[in-house]
């Protein structure tokens, strides 16, 4: 069974012209964020739902407004994204460190900051529907959703064996909170050997 990073990973691969003409980016400069942003999102779930109150939020949030659907309209979503709640997904995710997750992963692949966050807030409402969809395929819990982003981590890692855990991607190597250097650092070692297969 694919994993539902490698999955997104091809979703949004075919819907990578798409995604860079509503950001008004090229295509090779979307792609590169795209396949820093999906495990940097993933990580931030996976961090977020290691608690018990973390993976409870995360479960109650799926319930409630995540139930795979969005992936049957993605052309719609790429086109206006405000019909989704991205904004609040990032805002949850990465909380006070989203500036520096949009201006690293700009860094690293030549996208401004601004398109960054276009393609973040059309990125997240895909991976929640894509773990909201398999919520309820698999008829998992709190703890079963924590299990598969521990999962997801782990796959995303075997893609990019270089990579550090990706629990830890919202800290930096310093310990003293993230920075663009290590984002961009985070960005270069992903657009290596991510997808090379």
């Amino acid at each position: 069974m694919s994993s539902l990073f490698t999955i997104l990973a091809e979703i949004t691969s075919q819907e990578n012209a798409s995604l860079a003409d509503a950001i008004g980016a090229d295509e090779s400069a979307t792609q590169n964020a795209t396949r820093a942003a999906l495990p940097l999102l993933l990580g931030a779930l996976q961090r977020n739902a290691s608690s018990p109150e973390g993976a409870a939020s995360l479960q109650s949030a799926l319930e409630r407004d995540h139930d795979g659907s969005v992936l049957d309209s993605l052309g719609d979503l790429i086109q206006d994204p405000s019909i989704t709640s991205g904004a609040g997904i990032l805002k949850h995710a990465f909380g006070g460190k989203q500036r520096a997750v949009e201006q690293g992963v700009g860094e690293s692949s030549g996208l401004s900051p601004a398109q960054v966050s276009r393609l973040l807030t059309t990125l997240a409402p895909m991976v929640m529907g894509m773990l909201g969809k398999a919520r309820n395929e698999q008829g998992l819990d709190a703890g079963g959703l924590a299990d598969v982003l521990t999962g997801e981590r782990r796959a995303a890692e075997a893609s990019a064996p270089d990579l550090a855990s990706l629990a830890g991607l919202l800290i930096d190597s310093d310990g003293d909170g993230l920075d663009v250097g290590d984002i961009t650092k985070i960005g270069g070692n992903l657009l290596g050997g991510l997808f090379k297969k």
